[in-house]
């Protein structure tokens, strides 16, 4: 899940989006980055892995402005690094694009935008819209709300959009189509995010924005429309959440909050991996060799807790797929019952917070032993 947070107001805009992306770190991330919008143009800041680091980067290269955007990616399309980050940019440089989904007919789109003579410089399905919107808007005749409304248009698959014009500051346009997307509804400024948490430090006025709808916010006003670009009339909801309710989304406690958030947890690992048309399967961020992963004859999953249980579950699945034999362990008891390991056995560990001492030992005795790794 990525995270995204867009702003348009009075205040210095980076705080912002700094102390909103860090809100929505639970979602995880690989690279994130900002994008702020100047008299000149747009600025965009972006680094790989944690917040850290391009809170760093922020400092040797300060940013000034009222309006701006947002994001951390957890990779699907290319790989996790600062060149792929977002915000993704037009040819200009002018329009911005973040983005939470899959793009699913980015490539066909690619292939048009190329022979339209488009440049593209990331491997991401995003930057698509970006070049989209940039080609909608070459006739003149559309100003940038429009030449988004066509872009919508065009696209297929899951999505949550958020998108500025260097060249109209102050509007920005936010669209969803699957991931969520919420508005909230400040006193001269509003606020763009993939969930309440970021917002409640502004205001407790929200929109939720359903699928097919797409939202046009500047600092007055916020305008919700349909997918038939009908005006949708919804009054804002009360949140009384506080921020620590925000980060479970209203559930009573954590676990159902997880156990609702399967089967978007189960789409969102499957996006950009499988392709339903064409059958392929793809695991580009695994580095095994096809040789590799055919001699695979056991599994090991190794785990504690409720991750043990979340294995158990993944064992009647993948012996089903795989037809190979899988075996879910305790990780307390894994490395202390020399369980038969060699270099053609996989060993998956399973860790809500990648430091589950028991599992990490565990894994580490089957590393000596020569098998194949693999982290949840």
């Amino acid at each position: 899940m990525c995270g995204i947070i867009g702003y348009v107001g009075t205040r210095d805009v980076v705080p912002v989006l700094i102390a909103g992306l860090k809100k929505l770190e639970y979602r995880g991330y690989d690279s994130a980055g900002i994008a702020v919008v100047n008299g000149n143009g747009v600025d965009v800041v972006r680094a790989e892995g944690k917040l850290g680091n391009l809170e760093a980067k922020l400092k040797e290269k300060p940013l000034k402005g009222t309006f701006g955007m947002g994001h951390t990616r957890w990779a699907t399309h290319g790989k996790p690094n600062e060149n792929n980050a977002h915000p993704h940019r037009d040819c200009t440089g002018k329009v911005v694009v973040i983005h939470n989904g899959i793009i699913e007919n980015f490539l066909p789109l690619k292939q048009r935008l190329q022979k339209a003579g488009h440049e593209f410089k990331t491997e991401t399905d995003t930057e698509v819209v970006a070049h989209l919107i940039e080609e909608n808007l070459k006739s003149g005749k559309l100003k940038f709300v429009d030449a988004v409304k066509k872009t919508l248009k065009e696209l297929e698959g899951h999505y949550a959009l958020v998108m500025i014009d260097g060249t109209e500051p102050g509007t920005i346009v936010a669209a969803k189509q699957g991931p969520p997307l919420v508005i909230g509804l400040g006193e001269n400024e509003n606020i763009i995010a993939s969930d309440v948490a970021p917002l409640l430090s502004y205001t407790r006025n929200i929109i939720y924005l359903e699928d097919g709808e797409y939202a046009v916010a500047d600092q007055k006003s916020v305008h919700v429309f349909n997918q038939k670009d009908q005006p949708v009339d919804r009054p804002p909801t009360r949140v009384l959440w506080d921020a620590v309710m925000a980060e479970k989304e209203g559930y009573r406690h954590y676990m159902l909050k997880e156990i609702h958030e399967q089967p978007r947890a189960v789409r969102d690992t499957f996006n950009g991996r499988m392709f339903e048309e064409s059958g392929a399967i793809y695991f580009n961020d695994l580095q095994f060799t096809p040789e590799e992963w055919s001699n695979i004859e056991r599994v090991h999953v190794v785990a504690c807790g409720t991750s043990w249980h979340a294995g158990l579950v993944g064992k009647f699945l993948l012996e089903e797929a795989a037809r190979i034999p899988i075996e879910v362990e305790y990780g307390s008891e894994y490395r202390y019952r020399n369980p038969i390991v060699d270099e053609n056995t996989l060993v998956i560990g399973v860790t809500q917070s990648g430091e589950t001492a028991d599992t990490i030992a565990g894994m580490q005795e089957a590393k000596t032993k020569g098998a194949k790794l693999i982290t949840i």
